[in-house]
């Protein structure tokens, strides 16, 4: 498929250009083309019309892009770049919660709900520590309950879309890790993007599987 073949190109460059040279051009540019790449997939892999499903993935991948691209107008380390990536974000998460809400049947909320403590522990941990380093519980707290909510929700749907989850879980805890504590890994930045880019094609791969099974593409 070429949406998947421009995906493996654009996260291949991307992953390399944070490695050499973060912050770059070719970094820069690769990483706003992340997201549309995925939609296009998205759209190429499911049936029309689109089911609501799809759709909100969709915005969601939209509010993603904003969210890696909007930052590039501030300068670095500045409250309105900060802002400018954690708003789409925010919103990306919730668009994914929506998405997955109708399968809140079959999620570990009603199945398994004792799992869905390890997720909530782990965020207080971070709520405590951020605090602790930076007293701005509040924008973690609402982001936390958002993608914790998305997460639990995401089981719902199916093993993929779970792994996709806890992914993203990962690739936020990184970012927090850096942000907040000021812990910067080897390779920090590749590891951000690895982890985000497997997650965002983990979510899509098994929405768009969901809804080729519910309805096939046509010919």
């Amino acid at each position: 498929m070429p949406a998947l073949a421009a995906l493996v190109v654009v996260a291949l460059v991307h992953l390399a250009s944070q490695a050499v040279a973060p912050g770059g051009v070719l970094a820069d540019l690769s990483q706003v083309l992340l997201m549309p790449v995925l939609a296009w997939l998205l759209w190429t892999t499911t049936p029309d019309p689109k089911s609501q499903l799809a759709r909100l993935a969709l915005a969601a991948l939209g509010l993603s892009w904003l969210g890696d691209t909007l930052p590039r107008f501030f300068d670095d380390g500045s409250d309105a770049g900060f802002w400018a990536m954690v708003v789409p974000f925010l919103l990306a998460q919730i668009a994914y919660a929506t998405a997955f809400l109708p399968f809140v049947d079959r999620s570990i909320a009603r199945t398994r709900p004792v799992l869905v403590a390890p997720c909530v522990v782990a965020v207080l941990a971070v709520l405590v520590f951020t605090a602790l380093w930076t007293g701005a519980i509040w924008p973690v707290l609402v982001y936390g309950a958002a993608i914790v909510t998305m997460a639990v929700l995401a089981t719902g749907l199916d093993r993929v879309a779970t792994v996709g989850a806890v992914v993203f879980l990962v690739s936020d805890g990184l970012i927090a890790l850096r942000t907040f504590a000021l812990v910067e890994l080897p390779l920090h930045s590749v590891l951000v993007m690895l982890t985000y880019v497997i997650a965002q094609f983990l979510l899509v791969a098994s929405i768009a599987h969901h809804d080729r099974a519910a309805r096939p593409l046509r010919g």
